[in-house]
């Protein structure tokens, strides 16, 4: 028997991420600031998102761009930032702690799961940032999350796929292993072909101009210029098309009876 990929869309915005469910899919990553990576997104942005949705929410949780070793101040917002998802009925956080030689911060780690239960938790990106990734899938694991987000250390997923694969292996039961960072319509079945991987994450997006007439253009509020008259968003066909070709990797390569996890 077949089993369905669940496909994760990136979103930072209640048209995005209403699009991402009617073109198909399983979930949504709430985020702000896609162009640091993603950072936490505001309560307004979580209950509208909320209570437009039948599909599951998962919120980031991080205070800032830039690196994933945080201090004592910046890890007390995350611990609010996360009740606040709860309160406001999402089902899941994303998030990656690291500590500054490069391991997961497993004590952190656990304690943002702990709060957020019975909430899942997603470990992201951070895991491909880590020292050493078969050492921080055991960490990870450690903690309790629910899956690993990964392009198997690597800038783009198709170079990571060895990796993946491997992580899947010694994953076993254990923890989900979903694969992100560059899937597309024309490497999605690929990715499910070579790695036996049955979450993916993706960014459908494209931009779309504002609809600003008047353009003050001797003014930029960023520190990329004419950002303001730009604007990302994702696209209900992208997405739909997106899940079509995941759905042809699955037919190509049934689910294999998963083997136990590699003892080390």
């Amino acid at each position: 028997m077949n089993h369905p990929v669940i496909l994760e869309i990136c979103a930072d915005s209640v048209e995005s991420a209403v699009a991402a469910e009617h073109g198909g899919a399983s979930r949504i990553e709430l985020c702000s600031g896609l162009l640091e990576g993603g950072i936490s997104p505001s309560a307004g942005l979580i209950s509208t998102v909320r209570s437009r949705l039948s599909i599951d929410v998962c919120v980031m949780i991080r205070p800032r761009g830039g690196d994933f070793c945080y201090s004592a101040s910046e890890f007390e917002a995350m611990e609010q930032d996360v009740l606040t998802a709860k309160q406001l009925g999402a089902n899941g956080i994303v998030f990656g702690i690291l500590k500054e030689d490069g391991d997961i911060d497993v004590a952190r780690t656990a304690r943002l799961i702990e709060i957020a239960r019975p909430m899942k938790s997603t470990f992201h990106r951070a895991f491909d940032m880590s020292r050493e990734l078969s050492k921080s899938l055991a960490h990870v694991i450690q903690t309790g999350a629910d899956r690993v987000l990964t392009s198997g250390g690597e800038q783009n997923v198709e170079d990571g796929l060895p990796v993946i694969a491997n992580l899947v292996r010694v994953a076993g039961s254990r923890i989900t292993i979903m694969a992100g960072g560059g899937v597309r319509e024309s490497n999605v079945h690929r990715i499910i072909e070579e790695t036996d991987v049955r979450e993916i994450h993706a960014s459908v997006r494209v931009q779309v101009p504002s609809p600003m007439r008047y353009r003050n253009e001797r003014i930029s509020m960023g520190l990329a210029k004419g950002r303001e008259y730009q604007r990302v968003t994702v696209l209900e066909e992208k997405v739909a098309r997106l899940l079509e070709a995941s759905r042809d990797g699955i037919r190509r390569n049934p689910s294999r009876k998963r083997l136990e996890p590699a003892r080390d």
